[in-house]
């Protein structure tokens, strides 16, 4: 079973912002982060699950792992979509690719990875901040 680690991150919201994953596959591991320039947390939190899922080589039976109430109960128990529609549609286009489940996790709570992808992120969407100049 693969799990993924997912977080995002936003300096401000709308702001600069980054988000990262990290994909267990046994003994092996990758990552992935990036960043944009102007943007939301939620956004953000969307863009490390869909980056991840791009990620995967193949269809696979993944738990997916998230520090976003808002990820996980939207996909999970069907909460109202308000915004972002572009990521859902993007979203539920690879989750229906892959069997997925989706798992919460308390954030900024001694998690190793989920500190692991807030680290990557929090990187990232400094990174932003700095090429616009913030």
């Amino acid at each position: 079973m693969i799990q993924i680690f997912t977080d995002g991150s936003c300096l401000g919201n709308p702001g600069p912002g980054g988000w990262a994953y990290i994909i267990q596959d046994g003994e092996q591991q990758a990552q992935g982060f990036g960043q944009s320039v102007d943007t939301t947390n939620n956004r953000m939190e969307m863009m490390a699950a869909i980056e991840a899922l791009k990620a995967l080589p193949a269809a696979q039976s993944v738990i997916l792992h998230s520090d976003s109430q808002l990820l996980i109960k939207t996909m999970t128990l069907g909460w109202k979509r308000k915004k972002n529609q572009d990521l859902w549609a993007e979203l539920d286009q690879l989750a229906a690719f892959h069997r997925i489940t989706w798992q919460w996790v308390r954030g900024h709570n001694g998690h190793p990875e989920n500190e692991a992808c807030d680290s990557l992120a929090q990187r990232a969407a400094f990174l932003a901040a700095s090429s616009r100049g913030a």
